[in-house]
């Protein structure tokens, strides 16, 4: 990172961390000690709330339906002009939220992200091997579920009805409905913005050993799936269990009857009833002549009828005893099965059933599932495992309404090393890079750790082991006694203005974005001629403006001097051209650690490019694969030296919150830069000597 910028951002967290103490001092003195020293950052609030809007939509849709209409009228006035690239800067005061560390305003921007973009989705979730992945994903988790949360408490406040856990007398209920009922997707049920996240990480260094390491990956999903919602009732949903239908009209039913499955079990039990009934009078009334008939035929309905259910129960519990996760791993161990044509086609029937029985859940449970896949540790494996894992995932995502949120975290130079070098890729991945920007629909960045992140973990390293596991128990008393509170008694003074103030930065958050996307649906604006074709690429533009805006609203300074507008060009700009600008900001980070020079951050980024095109040029064969991310070379110079300017000055401020560039792509130029430099410092000392003989 610039140290200019840095230093920036250093001053603006100073002044943040400085106006913060003032506000809290008094509070804060009353606390004891321990509790000082084991409390985490305050995490962000919840999102803008408001009412449901009057016809449904799509999830990716909800950023603008959050907003409510008295806080869009008053920011309405701080979105930029569709001809300017400039926006005002009017002067800011940081508020007591701004004490979260830089880590956790990225993962909180990218779980609110997440909340909203429409499934399936795969995160690229992109950093160097060991660089703080499992704290990242830990506070990810914390986020989504804070979300998940105040998603219910609205949705009651709105319903005034609970989510339907399958616990107790609902767990008998669920048998009973997954037995004689089908669900049916209506308008209620669409409505719904409360959802449950069912987290799932898998390392795929424990199945590195293994030549169907893809199969670990389907097979951990159907055994925590089946752990979570129990045996029984996936079981029962093998044998009886219907998918879900859509409502025809403007029915509020959401269930509905199976009238075969019910005629039978009425069948069922008649028959029964009628042989009970029989050898009952045949014992107890007296004197009747046949008597032993009426027992004969009694006990053959009995034992009919008996017969039938042991028979309807038979798969159930063959089910039970055969999972998902032996069924598929016996089915990868026979040789004979995996050479055969419909191999894959029934691994994926398996998976359809699981994904068809969430969709059933979600109907049960009146709220909305998604399952998060954690995957790890995959940059530690040999390039066919890493090709297998990647193939599991896109048959995964094949069902374009599946609910799965797939973090893929990784090393980018070491994955697409590994897709180049697989023998099974060659002619398919010979770009590493291509095959990745296929598979990835959201890019999200790690960027370099900040200065409170920094400190926090060097407080971390200096604590032993027993200080670390007694401070996660002081966490879990301090979330458990904010539960309660939040439950019974009403939220403290600061608490409230915290929630209240992050609120209101949501609802900007929301305002821009929505502006954002107008642009980018303008087919007036000059923006709308430079997004791609692609669909995939279409959704990693729409993915990452959130996130970005997002980020930008965080900081006290930028927060009222976004404009949506340069944001969404700047996005496109990453997305379409990642080569030509990871070289323009490494040829100005060099520039600015090496001359700084105020006149410099005014010049443009087109000249800068200009005039570093050549060093570019002598590297293009080093740079042969990253090059072939880029677009239309013609068109870059329209958008850079045309219609979207972009200085110096303003590069480096978006670069910090810019997530959709592999950072990796300008490390390895900087490297190159770095060794174009030493080959120039050689010659020259060499031309010297040789004078001076």
């Amino acid at each position: 990172m610039n140290p200019k910028g840095q230093k920036n951002l250093t001053e603006a967290e100073t002044k943040t961390g400085t106006k913060a103490e003032t506000k809290t001092g008094t509070k804060a003195d009353t606390k004891t000690d321990t509790k000082a020293n084991t409390k985490g950052p305050v995490y962000l609030g919840p999102l803008a709330g408001g009412p449901p809007a009057p016809m449904p939509m799509r999830s990716n849709n909800e950023e603008v339906a959050r907003l409510h209409p008295s806080e869009e009228s008053h920011e309405a006035g701080h979105t930029c002009p569709r001809g300017g690239s400039h926006c005002m800067n009017p002067d800011t005061s940081p508020t007591d939220h701004d004490l979260m560390t830089e880590d956790d305003i990225y993962c909180c921007s990218l779980s609110k992200t997440l909340c909203h973009t429409s499934t399936p989705v795969t995160v690229g979730f992109y950093s160097p091997c060991g660089t703080r992945l499992h704290s990242l994903l830990d506070h990810i988790a914390r986020c989504m579920h804070k979300e998940s949360v105040r998603r219910e408490e609205n949705e009651f406040r709105r319903t005034h009805q609970r989510p339907r856990r399958p616990n107790g007398c609902n767990f008998i209920a669920l048998l009973w409905y997954l037995l004689f009922y089908q669900p049916v997707i209506t308008e209620v049920h669409l409505r719904r913005k409360n959802i449950d996240f069912i987290f799932i990480r898998f390392s795929a260094w424990q199945y590195a050993g293994s030549d169907k390491l893809w199969a670990g990956l389907v097979t951990t999903l159907c055994d925590h799936i089946r752990n979570y919602f129990g045996a029984l009732p996936l079981s029962f949903y093998h044998v009886v269990g219907s998918k879900p239908r859509f409502a025809s009209g403007f029915s509020q039913k959401e269930w509905r009857v199976k009238k075969k499955a019910c005629c039978t079990a009425g069948g069922f039990a008649s028959v029964l009833a009628a042989g009970v009934g029989l050898v009952t009078t045949a014992f107890f009334v007296p004197g009747l002549r046949d008597g032993t008939v009426l027992k004969v035929i009694g006990t053959t309905l009995a034992t009919v009828s008996g017969s039938g259910a042991v028979l309807a129960l038979a798969p159930v519990i063959k089910h039970l005893i055969i999972s998902q996760k032996k069924k598929i791993e016996s089915m990868t161990n026979n040789e004979k099965f995996t050479s055969h044509l419909g191999f894959m086609s029934a691994v994926k029937k398996e998976i359809e059933i699981l994904t068809n029985f969430v969709y059933y859940m979600e109907i049960f449970e009146r709220r909305r599932l998604r399952i998060v896949f954690e995957i790890t540790s995959l940059d530690m494996c040999y390039p066919e495992r890493v090709v297998g894992v990647l193939n599991a995932i896109n048959t995964l995502l094949s069902d374009t309404n599946a609910p799965f949120i797939f973090i893929l975290v990784v090393d980018p130079c070491v994955i697409v090393s590994c897709l180049e070098k697989a023998a099974c890729m060659k002619g398919m991945a010979d770009n590493g890079y291509l095959y990745l920007n296929r598979t990835v629909t959201l890019p999200f960045s790690i960027p370099e750790i900040g200065v409170r992140s920094k400190v926090r973990f060097l407080h971390e390293a200096f604590q032993s082991r027993e200080d670390l596991m007694y401070s996660i128990i002081t966490r879990n008393m301090e979330q458990d006694s904010r539960k309660t509170k939040r439950a019974g008694a009403a939220m403290t003074d600061l608490e409230a203005s915290i929630e209240m103030d992050q609120h209101q930065i949501d609802a900007q958050a929301v305002q821009y974005i929505h502006d954002a996307f107008h642009c980018l649906h303008d087919e007036l604006d000059s923006l709308y001629r430079y997004i791609p074709d692609s669909i995939v690429q279409m959704k990693r533009i729409v993915n990452t403006i959130p996130i970005t805006i997002r980020l930008m609203t965080q900081q006290p300074v930028l927060r009222h001097s976004v404009c949506p507008r340069s944001v969404a060009a700047w996005v496109v700009l990453a997305n379409q051209w990642p080569c030509r600008l990871s070289w323009v900001l490494q040829c100005m980070g060099d520039r600015l650690q090496s001359q700084p020079c105020i006149d410099y951050e005014k010049q443009a980024m087109w000249r800068v490019f200009t005039e570093n095109c050549k060093d570019l040029f002598a590297q293009h064969k080093e740079l042969q694969n990253i090059l072939a991310l880029d677009g239309d070379p013609e068109l870059f110079e329209k958008f850079l030296a045309c219609d979207f300017p972009f200085t110096v000055q303003e590069g480096e401020k978006y670069l910090k919150y810019t997530v959709n560039l592999d950072h990796s792509i300008k490390h390895q130029m900087g490297l190159l830069r770095a060794l174009a430099t030493l080959d120039k410092d050689y010659s020259k000392d060499n031309t010297k000597s040789e004078r001076m003989v």
